[in-house]
């Protein structure tokens, strides 16, 4: 079954993220605390994705094509501020996957966000944060040989070649560490708890 129009609303909605994030980096805001206009994106993204999943499941490449099927992980992955729609997402990627009917890759990246949000070591160590010494670092994972081993297993480069790319890519975008390290790492527990990550 084809979803033509469903298909072009999620693209569309993947470009409205994608064109407000480009302005957060050209005004060098990229990395100053979640910006509220782009929550607020990511908020409403995440229930209009909400409401199409309810109605055609998760949107494949068999069922939407293969740009909107990347587009629909882009916005879940960025859903952060609704935990309970991007475990419902996690739970029906697995199962896809399962199907052959989407990447491992993006299963790889949803399963290290869900981790990381849940304060638990990452599998694939697909995802970064500011360390205390201002430089951009994976967040905890169990160990660095068997991370790599598992992203060797589904195509993806060792960790250490990551770090580089996305250090490189930060410096790209302007972002900078934040000036006081202790306080945001207090402001990001206190959001998991306000939005429902941590109790």
């Amino acid at each position: 079954m084809n979803y033509k129009d469903i298909a072009e609303r999620i693209i569309e909605l993947k470009n409205a993220d994608l064109e407000f994030r480009d302005k957060l980096v050209e005004s060098k805001q990229l990395g100053e605390g979640y910006n509220a206009e782009m929550a607020k994106i990511h908020d409403e993204n995440a229930k209009i994705l909400n409401q199409i999943i309810d109605t055609i499941g998760y949107p494949t490449v068999d069922k939407v094509g293969k740009e909107a099927s990347e587009a629909a992980w882009l916005v879940i992955q960025h859903s952060i501020g609704q935990p309970d729609f991007m475990k419902k997402s996690l739970k029906l990627l697995e199962v896809a996957v399962d199907e052959n009917k989407a990447s491992s890759i993006h299963l790889a990246y949803l399963t290290d966000r869900v981790a990381g949000f849940e304060g638990k070591p990452q599998i694939y160590g697909t995802q970064f944060d500011w360390d205390e010494d201002g430089e951009l670092s994976p967040k905890p994972f169990d160990d660095l040989t068997k991370v790599n081993q598992r992203r060797k297993s589904i195509g993806l480069n060792t960790l250490e070649e990551q770090t580089e790319i996305i250090r490189r890519q930060a410096k790209i975008e302007n972002q900078s560490p934040p000036q006081d390290f202790g306080k945001r790492k207090q402001e990001i527990e206190k959001w998991k708890k306000a939005v429902g990550w941590t109790k």
